[in-house]
């Protein structure tokens, strides 16, 4: 389990720090480069956002009422519809589809959401998304990272899946995926499959949980969470989804209703635009495969070796397998600014997490340094 904890805070719960305060010392140095700094540590979205989700964004702004924590019936609806345009997914019940405030605030409550707390284990990957062990600690459960393949312990309650994986963008076949849960319902735990970056696929391709050939035909234990975060360029509007087994969903949204965790009615018309439309989804891949296609070869000509990276927004590298903080200090001397591997657990320690997030003229800037 990851150490560097911060002390107890108000709730008696222990928090990690949150990793990228740490990051201050770094970004100083990479912003004092001529021409300013290349920031690929955070993979927030820098290109527009979608003229047809704009102008559904504005189509309901005259309504005074409290939106329904469900969402409405349109886009419930088409969320079922991208997931089987999009990833071949078996038309859902619309019934058994939640939105989110974001994706981040789901991974964050689940845990307590689904009841769990001491004696409770949430099982998370070695290298993952911090706010999966956030979530654990908040709701004062025992976080537990498995290796590849790991089965989780008796006694665990949440067992996260993330494929394509943030930080290394690695993606599980089917089989793979199929194991997993098959193990997590083996100790009667529920699965939630972190499927942010599904859309976002480069020399493999990803599935969902959803799928029969993961899950057996039976959507029992399962839950899948999406954002249009990546694939649409909405993080500043918090947009996701959660859907899988009807009964967790239906448990789900009973207490956010008491808790008044509701996606604002005009996000959720935007949201009903977005998934309603796959060209401009299509439209966003391929601004990132360009971005990509440039910036891997000049990583691999700089020294680096990019392991994983089959799907997602990240490029998994190392330098000469020095340790992560040394070469974020190497990239910050050229003013670009990438993630230590240690953010996503102890075993990135040789890594840093490079983003494909920034513009076009940016991610040029940055070939350029790299290959000075």
């Amino acid at each position: 389990m990851t150490s560097g904890l911060s002390g107890a805070g108000a709730s008696g719960r222990r928090l990690p720090d949150f990793p990228w305060d740490s990051l201050a010392d770094h970004a100083a140095k990479a912003r004092t480069h001529p021409g300013g700094v290349v920031d690929l540590s955070i993979g927030t979205p820098v290109d527009p956002v979608p003229e047809l989700i704009r102008h559904a964004l504005g189509t309901v702004a005259d309504q005074p009422g409290y939106p329904t924590t469900h969402g409405v019936a349109e886009l419930r609806e088409a969320v079922v519809g991208a997931l089987t345009r999009r990833h071949g997914v078996p038309p859902l019940d619309p019934v058994s589809v939640l939105p989110t405030i974001g994706s981040k605030e789901l991974v964050a409550w689940l845990p307590t959401l689904l009841g769990l707390g001491p004696g409770d284990v949430v099982a998370i990957p070695a290298l993952s998304y911090p706010t999966y062990e956030v979530g654990a600690r908040l709701a004062g459960a025992t976080p537990v990272r498995l290796a590849d393949g790991e089965p989780p312990p008796a006694g665990t309650g949440l067992v996260w899946l993330n494929s394509p994986s943030n930080p290394t963008g690695r993606v599980l076949d089917a089989a793979r995926l199929a194991q997993a849960l098959a193990d997590a319902r083996a100790v009667g735990a529920v699965v939630a499959s972190d499927e942010c970056y599904l859309a976002l696929s480069w020399t493999a391709d990803p599935v969902s949980v959803l799928l029969p050939a993961v899950n057996g035909g039976s959507l029992d234990g399962v839950l899948a969470v999406h954002s249009l975060s990546k694939s649409s360029n909405l993080a500043g509007y918090r947009a996701g989804f959660v859907t899988g087994d009807p009964a967790l969903v239906a448990s789900l949204l009973e207490v956010r209703k008491h808790a008044g965790m509701i996606v604002p009615r005009p996000v959720q018309a935007a949201m009903t635009a977005a998934l309603n439309d796959d060209a401009h989804v299509a439209e966003q891949r391929e601004r990132y495969r360009a971005r990509r296609d440039v910036l891997l070869p000049a990583l691999t000509k700089a020294g680096f070796t990019v392991d994983h990276s089959e799907a997602g927004l990240y490029l998994w590298s190392t330098r000469d397998g020095e340790p992560a903080w040394d070469t974020v200090s190497w990239l910050a001397e050229r003013g670009v600014l990438a993630a230590p591997g240690t953010f996503y657990g102890p075993t990135g320690d040789r890594h840093v997490r490079i983003a494909l997030t920034a513009t076009d003229d940016r991610i040029a800037t940055a070939v350029d340094r790299l290959l000075a």
